[in-house]
């Protein structure tokens, strides 16, 4: 039997996924996957508009699902891949839940938790790979928001 192996850039595109149906929803297009022992067990992607909640982001929607599916709030045997890098509200979760690694395409310039604290804000354990499919995940945020002020 042979063994596949999956890389980060495979699951970020699995997340890019997940952004395009939020654009396609006209969502801001983010997109998240977590995966355990090299398995989607969670998808999501940003919902603030249909639900008309502003902690509807990708991540915490991720969170809440790949939570559930396993039966407990801890996932630091887990990765969360997200398209655009997390901001405040999300880091904090990211750390609450103490994810092993996190995955993010595009830096956000604007809200990105990285404005406000390195990897403070973050579970100390926790890994973090930057830039992963960065191009293609910044480019549909960056077309959204042309087509909004267009």
């Amino acid at each position: 039997m042979e063994l596949t192996v999956f890389t980060d850039e495979h699951f970020m595109r699995e997340a890019f996924k997940e952004a395009q149906k939020a654009f396609d929803a006209d969502e801001i297009p983010v997109g998240a996957v977590v995966v355990c022992n090299s398995k989607i067990i969670a998808r999501a992607h940003n919902l603030t508009e249909r639900l008309n909640d502003v902690t509807a982001h990708a991540e915490m929607q991720a969170i809440t699902s790949a939570a559930n599916y396993l039966g407990g709030k801890y996932l630091n045997e887990c990765t969360l891949y997200v398209t655009l890098e997390p901001c405040v509200m999300c880091a904090g979760a990211i750390a609450w839940a103490q994810f092993g690694k996190l995955v993010f395409g595009a830096s956000d310039t604007k809200k990105g938790f990285h404005l406000f604290s390195e990897k403070k804000l973050l579970h100390p354990k926790t890994e973090v790979i930057t830039g992963v499919l960065e191009k293609d995940c910044g480019d549909i945020i960056k077309l959204f928001f042309q087509r909004k002020r267009g």
